[in-house]
Order: structure tokens, then sequence, then C-alpha cells
């Protein structure tokens, strides 16, 4: 073989060699994701964090209403809190049901106690089933530790009178139970 073909199929080779590599390399490139798809993600997280601004003006007015009641000892502006949160989490929508699910669990909580507050038992009653129909197998736990669902169901009545044991095998707070235990003797004697 003469120099002048070795070096031809030596050129040859190389030029192949570069070929293969290229389509090679070319077949290993990932297409783009599409410029619309990334408009939608765009798009949803921004109608997310719109929706949740708003939930927070609206469950933010509502928590004044509550310190007003509190301050002023008025059961009309408990449940003027209450009936705003539950506005505010009717208006959320079903697309962000899963977004601060802590925060709203204690908002929609307080529509609970505000209505106990505010002498609407029955209301009181529907949000707890609401609460736990919506949050299923969640609570809230009050500085003493004591369960917000049990306290709740206990003032609320939604625990079997007739049970024994009543009060004992739920968490919920200890004078609480007593002032109930106390009530329930003398209503008996």
């Amino acid at each position: 073989m003469s120099a002048f073909s070795k070096f031809n199929t030596k050129r040859l080779m190389t030029g192949v060699t570069l070929l293969c590599a290229s389509a090679a390399l070319s077949a290993c490139v990932t297409q783009a994701p599409s410029f619309s798809e990334g408009i939608d993600f765009r798009e949803a997280r921004y109608n997310e964090i719109s929706a949740m601004r708003s939930y927070r003006e609206c469950r933010d007015h509502a928590l004044e209403l509550d310190r007003e009641a509190q301050s002023k000892h008025d059961p009309a502006k408990y449940l003027a809190s209450a009936r705003m949160i539950e506005k505010c989490e009717a208006q959320l929508g079903p697309d962000v049901a899963d977004i601060a699910v802590d925060e709203r669990m204690r908002a929609y909580a307080l529509t609970v106690q505000n209505n106990l507050k505010g002498g609407d038992i029955e209301h009181a009653r529907e949000n707890l089933d609401k609460f736990s129909a919506n949050f299923q197998g969640q609570d809230l736990y009050y500085a003493d530790g004591s369960s917000f669902v049990q306290t709740m169901e206990v003032l609320l009545g939604k625990r079997g009178a007739g049970s024994i044991g009543r009060y004992s095998d739920a968490n919920v707070n200890t004078e609480l139970k007593s002032e109930l235990r106390r009530v329930r003797y003398w209503e008996r004697n």
C-alpha cells in the first residue's frame, strides 16, 4: 500500500468515526419540554398563589373579628368570624385543596369553636363533621396536649352519653373533664 492510500484510508476512517460519533451523540439529546408546558405550569402556580393570597386576606379579616369578639365578649362577632372563615374556605376551590393544609385546619377549627362560643351548637356540630371529613385522620392539639377533635366531640355531645367512662378515654383537658363530670353528677342527683 502506498503512502498516499494509507493517508486517505486514515482520513476516511477518521471521517467515518466522527460521523458515527456525531450520530451517536445526537441520539442522546432528549427533547426539551415544549414552551406551552412551562407556561401551563407557571399559570397553575400563579393561580395557586393568587388563591392562597385571597384566602389569607379573607382569613385575616375573620381573625380580626375573632379578636374583637374575645375583647368584647360578643357572641355575634364570634358567629360572624366563623361564617367568614367558612366563606374563605368555600372560595378556595378544589384546585388548591392540598395547599397549606395545617394553616387551613387551624382556621376551620376556629369555625367550630366560634360557633360554639356564639351559641350556634348545631352549626358547630356540622362544622366539626366537615372538619373531620376534609382533614381525615388529622387533629390539632391545644397547648396542654389535649385533642381538638375529641374536646369538641365532648363539648358538642357527639360522644355517646351512655358509654362507660365517657370522658376517661378522651384526650381532653382534665379541668374540662372534671367540670363535665360535676355537671353530670348534679344533673342526676
